[in-house]
């Protein structure tokens, strides 16, 4: 089969198209004939030689795959069968022609949508319900900041918000972004290039802050991210875009409100043995999903940005480094 790889870390440049062995599913695994992947932010770290796939991972690129199952390992239990169209997210080995996948891991794709479209579900989606919800705890009527709010994360995480009766805020940094952002169910957004967010959001929420930030961010925003969270509020980190180092006295602040800091990363899991993680797949297949489909309210809506061949890997790679995607970069694998 036909996988994007890169033989030594670097730039895009170092990504192309090689023909590896094609997987077989194992004991209670699913052979999935991958139709459609996305593009991560870990991929491009991968790629550089900065993020490595957890130990027994593939090391082909990709997180997340849309397809129909081609095959059944030993000892399934029945639960999906040749030619279903099913989605999931990955330890690595998404952007290649087949996957294997713990059969508990994967997820239906909604009816009526697109490989393309169900392509940019798992790793966002599962990302920010997980967040708001096994992390976060988010209440109705709580009010949440999203930075990063046009990102693919940042896009599934507004609808999330709406749906638990939340009230998302989001930061990003160009007007075409925000207003993707407030289309999307936005109830303020604040471009962070020229205005302090933190300013900001206090006046928008009349000095009293918001209750959960989640923040893929980091070290540059700690403080403003500490002027406007609430008392006992939650400071969600599920990224350091912007590096981890902190100088000042985070203790003392986040002492003075009482906040919590959490952390977490989904690709650090040991998907197969976590029941953790099976039970995020199961809540989100059940009370997620199902808003995916023609006449629910509210409708839940997937954002493509682009889509690319595989064999333009490097192009795709070069156009999330540029930074300008709203929602998620697809890849089309070749039949």
């Amino acid at each position: 089969m036909f996988a994007a790889y890169f033989d030594c870390p670097g730039g895009p440049e170092n990504l192309y198209m090689k023909e590896v062995m094609k997987p077989d599913p194992g004991e209670g695994e699913i052979l999935v004939k991958v139709s459609a992947s996305a593009l991560n932010r870990a991929d491009l770290l991968q790629r550089r030689g900065k993020y490595p796939p957890p130990k027994g991972a593939s090391d082909i690129l990709g997180l997340e795959a849309a397809g129909s199952v081609a095959g059944l390992g030993p000892g399934c239990s029945g639960q999906w069968k040749m030619g279903d169209a099913v989605m999931a997210l990955l330890s690595g080995g998404g952007q290649a022609q087949y996957v294997t996948v713990p059969e508990g891991l994967l997820m239906p794709i909604p009816k009526d949508m697109t490989f393309t479209q169900a392509a940019a579900i798992p790793e966002a989606w599962l990302t920010a319900f997980q967040l708001l919800h096994f992390v976060g705890k988010v209440q109705e009527g709580e009010r949440v900041l999203i930075h990063a709010g046009a990102s693919g994360v940042g896009m599934a995480a507004i609808q999330l918000v709406r749906l638990a009766k939340a009230i998302p805020i989001v930061t990003a940094g160009t007007q075409e972004k925000l207003e993707a952002t407030a289309n999307a169910g936005a109830a303020a957004g604040f471009n962070y290039k020229i205005e302090d967010f933190s300013e900001k959001v206090l006046e928008f929420t009349q000095g009293s802050g918001v209750d959960i930030i989640l923040d893929c961010v980091g070290a540059s925003y700690w403080e403003k991210n500490l002027n406007c969270l609430n008392t006992d509020g939650r400071w969600i980190i599920y990224g350091l875009l912007s590096g981890g180092e902190v100088h000042g006295d985070l203790l003392a602040r986040l002492l003075s409100k009482r906040a919590s800091i959490h952390t977490s990363l989904l690709r650090s899991r040991d998907k197969e043995a976590s029941s953790g993680y099976r039970q995020l797949v199961r809540a989100f297949t059940e009370q997620v999903l199902p808003h995916f489909s023609g006449g629910t309210s509210p409708r839940l809506q997937p954002l493509v940005d682009s889509v690319y061949p595989l064999h333009a890997i490097a192009e795709a790679h070069r156009a999330m480094e540029e930074n300008k995607n709203i929602g998620k970069i697809v890849i089309e694998i070749p039949v």
